[in-house]
């Protein structure tokens, strides 16, 4: 993630030796949970995850890295190497001291001539150059697989929109497309053939570089796992930056993604109802839809990640509710069940950031500490699961990495204020309870990618197909039974690009006119309904921005999906409410939203322990006002009822043993924060005994039965080296 490495990280001091180290066997069940890290084990930042993921290949002052993989190794973790594909602190590189060679006209540049930096002048954004390319494997690749390394994550593989003036860039243009580079402020399609190069560019660069990665880790007996953390494609659109996105799924050599979705973000504002402003939980919810269902269709790997802060100054107070909303989206996606529970803990445990209500900073509140690790330890124990988001199922929009192209600069007065475009497809149901899905046109091919939609909504409005191919299978699906609203007036600038529907034998002034086509109706089709073999096509001429930017603007577009969902599509009735909920094994997660069809509050009932709570209060009840979101353990679900457990707290638990009439763990957690636990026993303890690390008694500790859920309460300070709890009844 975009960050700047606050603690414990030094200006990278690249060496050209690699010591060699003996090749560690990974275990690669043990990697559900994972976090990343700069710098060296710290008692403070243990976060007790499954994998420490060790960023840079450098050394940091006169700690290797070599040394900073072995600190994590010997505390237990499995360790895996991350760095930046984009920009990284490479100077070396920029400065000749790699290959004697300056590279500094390689750096990503604005149309005034600017260099476009990283971390505030540390780096530039990279433009990949073959050169550039054989540096990162010569230098980071074959050095961390030395080291023992299996698992290579290449982050943010990033082409600022705005750039595209250096030199570097203008000699790729000329290898690519075999014509002199063109401006791309000076015409739309200049604009969109400059970030179809950037798009091919770290396409190109991501494969080279984790191609060599396989091929040397094998020559050394070792199977390579090669990984892509990146900003979801609703993200990068709205921020106006270029990257492969999906079309990296298909590629041999990915395994997968980290989707870097947090509060930094989902906090972009957008409008809807004609208001703008920010709407963290329902963008977090698309963000993490986009990124599931890049790999829904490949079986690739995904984490999800969120943060408990961001990159913006704000205070702990807002914080903790953008945390919870990101955090909450993120669990409703049940198909997937990997995390990054946190980047960079040595910002989130050190760093100083403002109290609520004042200028004034601290270190982070034990009370958000405490549920923070609550929640991250949850994450160890989250199952997958079948269950579905409560809501009328099956409406998905189409995205494309082409939403890209057409964001910076504008041209001819056309303008899609804060990504409305899209927006406007699924804001509308999103906020009255429908669990929208997104479909990536780059995965149309494979069925899977099919599986559940009943009604998709599409638009060329805002990005274009890559290849015709795309729409045969559009056209099948439809033909099959499926129905198909498009909306669109197809009069934006970058309708007549110079691209496959108006070149060659293809004569087509927009390319939804060869999408109609293969439904059988007419090419420039008017407002209305259309049969297609068994299934439906309903156009609406209006671009999907308009449903939002004004105040009561999508009641038209409403009215229309709900009859085709309802009549054409089968799909049962579609249901509008103000909330999300989501039974996954013993957890239960509800989000409520405001702006939405009611200002009801949602109500759930059971035995519950509340997770957003530091200090785990079992309740009867819990009411989720409109605006917030709750994370519940349901007591009425634990696996295995009968058996002494701990059911949630704010450190990782290990070496449980179960005897007659007594339970015992260790628990780890990083130094200077508060544990608290709920753990679940068969009669009241009669005994508690808490020791630390070398048997000393210790003192201070909370310890309260409830009689209701069979749970005591337990609070005490953490210890990475471990506290040791024994109960007796």
């Amino acid at each position: 993630m975009r960050k700047l490495l606050y603690f414990f990280t030094c200006a990278a001091s690249f060496i050209n030796s690699c010591s060699q180290s003996p090749v560690i066997k990974q275990d690669t069940l043990k990697e559900k949970t994972t976090f990343q890290t700069s710098g060296v084990w710290n008692p403070a930042t243990d976060v007790r995850a499954d994998v420490a993921i060790i960023y840079g290949a450098g050394d940091r002052g006169d700690v290797t890295f070599e040394q900073r993989v072995k600190s994590w190794r010997d505390r237990g973790y499995t360790t895996q190497f991350m760095t930046g594909i984009a920009w990284g602190g490479y100077r070396d590189y920029f400065t000749g001291m790699w290959d004697g060679k300056n590279h500094l006209s390689e750096g990503q540049v604005d149309v005034k001539g600017d260099t476009i930096w990283h971390g505030g002048k540390m780096t530039p954004y990279i433009v990949p150059t073959a050169s550039f390319i054989k540096y990162m494997k010569e230098k980071h690749i074959k050095r961390v697989i030395d080291a023992g390394i299996d698992a290579i994550y290449l982050e943010e593989p990033e082409f600022w929109a705005r750039a595209g003036y250096s030199q570097a860039f203008k000699e790729e243009w000329q290898k690519y497309y075999n014509s002199a580079w063109r401006p791309q402020h000076e015409s739309p399609e200049n604009t969109y053939l400059s970030n179809k190069l950037k798009y091919q560019l770290y396409y190109n660069a991501l494969n080279e570089v984790f191609t060599y990665a396989k091929k040397y880790g094998k020559s050394k007996g070792m199977n390579v796992r090669c990984y892509v953390p990146t900003h979801s494609l609703v993200n990068y659109t709205a921020w106006k930056i270029v990257s492969p996105e999906a079309s990296l799924a298909s590629l041999p050599c990915v395994d997968g993604y980290i989707a870097q979705v947090w509060t930094g973000t989902s906090r972009e504002p957008t409008f809807f109802n004609g208001v703008r402003k920010e709407r963290v939980f329902e963008n977090a919810f698309l963000e993490y839809g986009s990124m599931e269902s890049m790999t829904a269709p490949t079986g690739r790997k995904m984490y999800f990640l969120t943060d408990p802060i961001e990159d913006r100054a704000r205070d702990w107070g807002d914080y903790k509710r953008s945390y919870q909303a990101t955090f909450t989206a993120e669990m409703l996606y049940p198909m997937i069940a990997d995390y990054e529970v946190m980047p960079w803990p040595d910002r989130i445990y050190l760093g100083l950031y403002r109290k609520p209500d004042s200028e004034e900073k601290e270190t982070i509140p034990r009370y958000y500490s405490t549920q923070m690790q609550v929640m991250v330890n949850s994450l160890n124990q989250m199952p997958l699961s079948d269950n579905r988001v409560n809501g009328s199922f099956g409406i998905s929009v189409l995205m494309a990495n082409s939403m890209m192209f057409q964001r910076f600069p504008t041209h001819n007065g056309y303008e899609d204020p804060q990504l409305s475009n899209f927006y406007g497809q699924a804001l509308p149901l999103l906020k009255r309870g429908v669990p929208v899905k997104i479909l990536h046109i780059e995965n149309v091919s494979y069925p899977e990618t099919w599986k559940d939609t009943k009604l998709l909504v599409m638009s060329y409005s805002n990005m274009k197909p890559l290849a015709p191919e795309a729409h045969k299978f559009i056209a099948q699906w439809v033909k099959d039974g499926g129905v198909l609203i498009y909306c669109g007036r197809d009069n934006d600038p970058f309708q007549t690009v110079e691209e496959w529907w108006n070149s060659g034998d293809n004569y087509y002034n927009a390319p939804s006119e060869h999408l109609f086509e293969q439904f059988g109706i007419e090419r420039v089709a008017s407002e209305g309904e259309y049969s297609c073999g068994k299934g439906t096509v309903f156009v609406l001429r209006q671009d999907p921005k308009e449903y939002v930017l004004q105040a009561d603007s999508d009641k038209g577009f409403l009215a229309t999906v709900k009859q085709l969902y309802e009549q054409n599509a089968k799909a049962g009735a579609l249901t509008f409410k103000n909330y999300f909920y989501l039974a996954r094994g013993p957890f239960d997660l509800i989000a409520v939203m405001d702006e939405s069809v009611s200002d009801e509050p949602f109500t759930e009932k059971g035995c519950l322990i509340d997770l957003f709570d530091p200090k785990l209060p079992v309740l009867s009840e819990k009411v989720v006002l409109p605006g917030q979101q709750a994370y519940l353990y349901n007591v009425g679900r634990v696996p295995d009822p009968k058996r002494p457990q701990v059911l949630a707290g704010a450190a990782r638990v290990y070496n449980e043993v179960t005897g007659k009439n007594k339970y015992s763990f260790t628990a780890k957690s990083p130094l200077n924060t508060t544990n608290a636990m709920r753990v679940l026993l068969p009669a009241a303890p009669k005994k508690t005994m808490v020791t630390d690390a070398d048997d000393q008694v210790m003192t201070g500790i909370q310890s309260v039965w409830d009689e209701t859920s069979k749970t005591c309460f337990l609070g005490f300070e953490n210890n990475p080296d471990g506290i040791n709890v024994e109960f007796r009844w």
